[in-house]
């Protein structure tokens, strides 16, 4: 185990996450909330001690690095990010648990989205900014944020690499250009663009300059937060609207972008996981507005209130225009089942993602011709291409241990005593970094009624699921630590 490397990396990290501090800092200074900013400078003067503390600590570094430090640094670096992270809301006692504040931290870094806040509109300006940001910092990734600063070469790609592979979302991640800091350069060049262009339409359409920023944030990152307690209830059919496009936007892999930008506008437009994306949107939009229609002003309404909380939960964003609670059991149904599908593989959405759902359902149709005909070989096969067999063996496992921790935080989150619905779409959404569920925890509700307990498996919950299981998995594995 490479030590000394992933310490030097959690300097860069603390270094950052101290700097990304500073304008909520300065926010708190100009609404002259002195307590806030005062909160928000002394955890920026810690990170930034120990960031140098960790440097000094760790010069000198080998740069072998393998997949098993790659994971352990990945899940490291996750946790110390949110116990930073959530400093400010439990110092300033604008949260005043600690264990609240580090819930509402990881929701925000793994864009889940859940809250324990019942009433949001309470938090000063400055934490309502740190609030979001940490959407947009955890949605493309910060390890792939640090990597496009971090100039590596030679024998540092390979440690790049598993740290990429670590933390993005997928069943499989690649190059877009050979070199990995390029291949992170363009990831984030492509986020933020696209989450300056949310900005600007949102400000076109009347939004405040602050609530743009915040909304931009959360969206982006396919977070949800909201910075109303009606979550964007209270914004324009327009802005609801701008919000829908930029949430589906987001849930597309950003290779598809890529190719774009490359003019290889026919290769992106036959990428099976992004048609199967927009035909699961359109079939379960026509489904709900048909559904949903006479409890609405109309057809065009329930159009436009179907079409935001299908993408709102297909992309795991969790933004909320309605209290879909109340909606008919069918389109509730239809909810559910898009909170386990999730976005495209390497979006910034969580859940299973259409990439591995397409996998396992091509894996099992060739199982059952392999029964009908046992002397035929067949490959499974995505967009035209060959699925080399490890992939599909690791989606198959990824699928396994994902049930496996799903149907264990439920049996947990039970001793709580709310409803099944509540506790089984507490655990999917956290599990799928969606946000809101179903019932005590719809989507004008919250998470503030579980016990210590429930709360400490959601969180663990939403970082296994931003971090595709296994970086957080590993870290409760003696052979992970093993210097071997």
């Amino acid at each position: 185990m490479n030590y000394k490397m992933m310490g030097r990396f959690f300097s860069q990290i603390l270094f950052i996450e101290g700097v990304f501090m500073l304008p909520a800092a300065l926010i708190c200074l100009c609404d002259g909330d002195t307590r806030s900013a005062l909160t928000f400078f002394g955890v920026i003067a810690f990170a930034l001690l120990a960031a140098v503390g960790f440097g000094l600590l760790t010069r000198g570094a080998r740069a072998d690095f393998y997949t098993k430090e790659g994971l352990v640094c990945v899940g490291l670096a996750w946790v110390l990010l949110s116990l930073v992270g959530c400093l400010p809301f439990w110092i300033s006692g604008e949260i005043p648990s600690f264990v609240d504040a580090l819930f509402e931290t990881v929701s925000g870094f793994t864009t889940t989205g859940s809250s324990i806040l019942r009433d949001v509109e309470a938090l000063s300006r400055g934490m309502l900014y740190w609030r979001s940001f940490t959407h947009w910092l955890g949605g493309m990734g910060v390890l792939v944020f640090l990597l496009a600063l971090i100039p590596v070469g030679g024998r540092q790609e390979g440690f790049t690499m598993h740290l990429l592979r670590a933390e993005s979302p997928g069943p499989d991640v690649g190059k877009l250009v050979p070199k990995m800091r390029r291949t992170a350069m363009i990831l984030y060049t492509t986020y933020i663009a696209l989450t300056v262009l949310d900005f600007l339409f949102l400000v076109i359409g009347g939004m405040s300059v602050f609530d743009s920023v915040c909304t931009a944030f959360g969206t982006a990152g396919t977070g949800g937060f909201g910075i109303k307690n009606d979550s964007m209830g209270s914004y324009s059919p327009y802005l609801q609207s701008v919000t829908t496009v930029f949430m589906l936007l987001f849930g597309v892999n950003f290779t598809c972008y890529y190719l774009l930008m490359i003019g290889q506008v026919s290769a992106a437009l036959r990428d099976e996981e992004l048609r199967v994306y927009a035909g699961t949107f359109a079939v379960s939009t026509l489904l709900i507005t048909l559904n949903i229609r006479n409890l609405t002003g109309g057809f065009f309404e329930a159009l436009h209130h179907a079409a935001f909380q299908v993408a709102s939960v297909m992309t795991t964003t969790g933004f909320a225009t309605t209290d879909f609670n109340l909606w008919p059991s069918f389109s509730k149904a239809i909810l559910v089942l898009l909170m386990f599908i999730g976005a495209m593989a390497g979006s910034t959405g969580g859940g299973l993602k259409f990439a591995r759902l397409l996998l396992l359902f091509k894996s099992a149709g060739r199982s059952i011709r392999k029964v009908l005909n046992p002397q035929s070989v067949r490959t499974v096969r995505v967009s035209g291409k060959a699925v080399d067999e490890k992939t599909v063996d690791g989606t198959a496992t990824y699928f396994i241990i994902y049930i496996g921790l799903l149907l264990g935080s439920f049996l947990i989150l039970s001793l709580d005593g709310f409803s099944f619905e509540t506790n089984f779409t507490a655990a999917l959404s956290c599990l799928n970094n969606i946000g809101p569920g179903l019932d005590a925890v719809g989507p004008v509700s919250n998470y503030a009624g579980y016990g210590i307990l429930s709360k400490l498996v959601l969180i663990f919950d939403m970082l296994a699921g931003r971090l595709e299981l296994f970086p957080i998995l590993v870290l409760f594995s003696a052979k992970a630590w093993k210097r071997a």
